[in-house]
């Protein structure tokens, strides 16, 4: 039988939780909703479309419990319409201000098309009740999807390997969410920025997993001597099996050199009118007091660092992206051939990427996943499969190999979440941790408001260790929000801790923090229990 390319193509979705209904709207918040409308909406509205057409794809997408909370949050929902009808009425003031002069026509179409996008992904919305879960489950009811978990907040395991509880607290709870949505328990699990250690893959096989993605290199610098170069499944000491990333064919996307998305054909991400235009026209779409932020409404190509840009021409961008469609699958093609002369049949292709990246970051990325979806489908080189059915076929196989400690961060290990700007965040998470496995031992199966007391106080530790907030240190984006994240979760719980020690319950203060926090309602703080 003639050897096959078999491509997994595995997005996750994740965002850190913030919600903030404190405020009338929090700049923060827009995370969530800039995603919704550029990533999300637009994915499954594609996806949707190549499944009424009879396209036979399949992807496996990861959902993260944080982004599903939020997903189902009605408030959240409610602001993410307000954020789309303000959007939607600077659109119309766009038309009305790019028309009648005709060196403005190419921006007056990027606008309508803006314009028309914002309403229909709205119109999407609202037609399927306020939700996107409900057609995430009919594509995964219609064998379209595979769908996957990951730890809790996405926190970054390795650094957290010497205290078993809190790895168990994400890996349940990341489990529990993902089964209270989707009414199923997942073969896969997303480890967090591919992030593993030795010793991970016995915990995640105790809880049903059947398998993870690791980072590309992890196969090079394993202790045995691999034989498919990552292009198997691997089979783990535990029976875990894991899909490495292919980082020859990814980082013809994920590159930020010399990806597919830097591509000067391109739309350009930072210039926006949030910071162009005049603040008398602009301020009621910002945020307040005069905070610039990006609007979605965006005119020029990448053209180079300076300001000084040329306008962005959509047709010629189309005309780039159905090259690289073309030679993306040329690559994988190739690759394929190459391995059949080193005795490789059948290999197997892990694609993974963060999903915020098609349509968000790159604006053409979701017109790319859904030309490589059809041109795929018509290639008899090419299988689109899923991790859970490369298990199932015996036509792949697999090898087994000692992974060591590795991730998809720079450098390869665990440099990017623990550096000169985060590493202060651990020894105080860590504190969190040790003191909440000593609450758990003193006050065993609590109920009613000590129950939820200590529930609370685990719902802080877990929100203390999204790695979200040290990844933002070391990038320097959003540093005093982050500080001020962890500052806060690590507050709250030693409000639980004091309180506890002196045998009482601060209630009114539990019932802000529980509606202040409203994630993970089922938890059990028992989880942390290192006796159990």
């Amino acid at each position: 039988m003639e050897s096959v390319n078999n491509v997994n193509l595995i997005l996750h979705a994740h965002l850190p939780y913030v919600r903030h209904l404190e405020y009338p709207r929090f700049l923060e918040e827009d995370w969530f909703f800039e995603s919704l409308n550029e990533s999300y909406i637009p994915l499954l509205r594609t996806l949707t479309e190549l499944a009424a057409k009879g396209v036979n794809y399949k992807i496996a997408i990861c959902f993260s419990p944080t982004l599903l909370t939020m997903l189902q949050d009605d408030m959240l929902k409610k602001r993410f319409i307000n954020y789309m009808n303000l959007h939607i009425e600077l659109g119309a003031n766009e038309e009305k201000r790019l028309s009648g002069k005709s060196e403005n026509a190419n921006m007056k179409k990027l606008a309508s098309i803006y314009l028309k996008s914002l309403k229909d992904n709205l119109a999407y919305f609202e037609e399927h009740n306020n939700s996107i879960i409900s057609e995430i489950k009919k594509l995964w009811n219609d064998g379209h999807l595979e769908l996957f978990t990951t730890a809790a907040t996405h926190a970054y395991l390795p650094l957290y390997r010497e205290f078993p509880t809190a790895i168990r607290s994400q890996v349940i709870v990341g489990i529990e969410t993902f089964e209270e949505v989707f009414g199923f328990r997942p073969d896969g699990f997303w480890l967090p920025e591919c992030g593993y250690y030795p010793g991970l893959d016995e915990v995640l096989s105790r809880y049903g997993i059947r398998w993870c993605q690791i980072a590309s290199h992890a196969v090079i610098s394993s202790r045995d001597k691999s034989l498919y170069g990552g292009y198997k499944p691997i089979r783990l000491p535990s029976g875990l099996y894991a899909f490495a990333r292919d980082w020859n064919i990814t980082s013809l996307v994920w590159s930020d050199r010399s990806g597919y998305p830097c591509d000067g054909d391109y739309r350009e991400f930072y210039r926006d009118i949030g910071y162009d235009l005049p603040l008398d026209y602009i301020r009621k779409y910002i945020h307040e007091p005069e905070v610039r932020v990006f609007t979605g409404f965006k005119y020029y190509a990448i053209t180079g660092r300076e300001n000084d840009k040329r306008e962005y021409d959509i047709e010629k961008a189309m005309n780039k992206l159905s090259l690289h469609v073309d030679n993306f699958i040329y690559h994988i093609k190739r690759n394929g051939l190459m391995l059949s002369g080193l005795n490789v049949e059948n290999p197997v292709f892990n694609l993974c990427f963060d999903q915020e990246l098609f349509g968000h970051r790159w604006f053409e990325g979701i017109a790319f996943l859904r030309e490589f979806l059809i041109r795929s489908s018509k290639d008899d080189k090419i299988r689109l499969t899923t991790p859970s059915e490369n298990l199932k076929d015996p036509s792949i196989g697999y090898e087994k190999l000692y992974i060591n400690e590795s991730s998809w961060g720079s450098g390869g290990y665990s440099d990017v979440w623990l550096d000169d700007t985060n590493i202060w965040v651990y020894r105080h998470i860590h504190k969190a941790i040790e003191r909440m496995e000593e609450l758990t031992q003193r006050f065993p199966s609590q109920g009613s408001l000590k129950g939820r007391f200590l529930n609370q106080a685990s719902r802080e530790v877990l929100l203390a260790m999204s790695s979200d907030w040290p990844y933002i240190l070391h990038d320097r984006t959003s540093v005093t929000y982050a500080e001020k994240r962890i500052r806060n979760h690590l507050g709250s719980f030693n409000v639980v801790y004091s309180a506890m020690c002196k045998n009482t319950v601060n209630t009114e203060w539990l019932i802000k923090a529980e509606r202040r926090n409203a994630i993970f309602p089922n938890i059990d703080y028992n989880i942390f229990n290192p006796m159990k």
